[in-house]
């Protein structure tokens, strides 16, 4: 995962677990009938909301980096076999090509004295 993908995640992960003790406070202070509750609730609706923008900014820090600096992957298992049917067939191409023009370059037979460089 890139730093700047790892931070937001990070960032949002402690948000949310702020956002989710806020929220068991003002559960509890509410069933105790304390003074405390309504503030509580009402700093837990707007931490939701700041908790929903962080894991918002999470996918869309990762998204920027993905267009920015392209998507770092790992071919499948059936691409490489398809790769590897490929370059099979065109080894074997070459091969009946060089058994048909009885392995000259070009077609060309002995030419004499040439390097054959």
């Amino acid at each position: 995962m890139p730093d700047a993908v790892r931070t937001a995640a990070v960032r949002a992960v402690l948000i949310m677990s702020l956002t989710l003790i806020q929220a068991m406070v003002a559960f509890l202070s509410t069933l105790t009938g304390s003074w405390l509750a309504f503030p509580m609730v009402l700093s837990s609706v707007a931490s939701t909301v700041v908790a929903t923008w962080s894991v918002l900014d999470v996918w869309v820090t990762r998204q920027v980096w993905n267009q920015r600096n392209g998507v770092v992957s790992v071919p499948s298992s059936s691409a490489r076999q398809i790769r590897r049917e490929r370059r099979r067939s065109r080894r074997a191409e070459r091969a009946a090509e060089r058994d048909s023009t009885g392995g000259a370059i070009g077609g060309r037979q002995n030419t004499g004295d040439f390097s054959r460089a």
